[in-house]
């Protein structure tokens, strides 16, 4: 599957959820690991602002990439954000979606206003 660099360079990112582990398997609650490294991975909830637009999402990042001072509702940076669809058929249902993956969430700031 394709993967897409996302830029947030201008947007403004919110924390909405804190960081919790990503669960690969609610029957059994088996914690999903990196495929390459096998670190534990989380999992974040955050509004990305751009362009006057906002959309919620989820970001998986490895636990190590979770950093101290993390608040809900602060602005918060996600390094390395990707972004990659997937779809998958489930009980005879065709689903799709887009994953969001970054290698960090730190404390952010507020972007600052653009001159105009």
């Amino acid at each position: 599957m394709r993967v897409i660099r996302v830029d947030a360079s201008s947007a403004t990112i919110l924390l909405t959820e804190a960081p919790a582990p990503k669960v690969r398997d609610r029957q059994t609650g088996e914690i999903a690991k990196d495929a390459v490294s096998g670190e534990a991975l989380m999992t974040v909830g955050v509004v990305f602002i751009d362009e006057g637009e906002s959309s919620l999402i989820q970001v998986t990042i490895p636990e190590s990439g979770v950093t101290d001072g993390l608040t809900v509702g602060a602005p918060v940076s996600l390094p390395g954000l990707i972004a990659r669809p997937w779809e998958s058929v489930f009980n005879g249902q065709q689903r799709h979606g887009i994953a969001y993956r970054a290698t960090a969430v730190a404390p952010g700031a507020f972007p600052m206003a653009q001159a105009g």
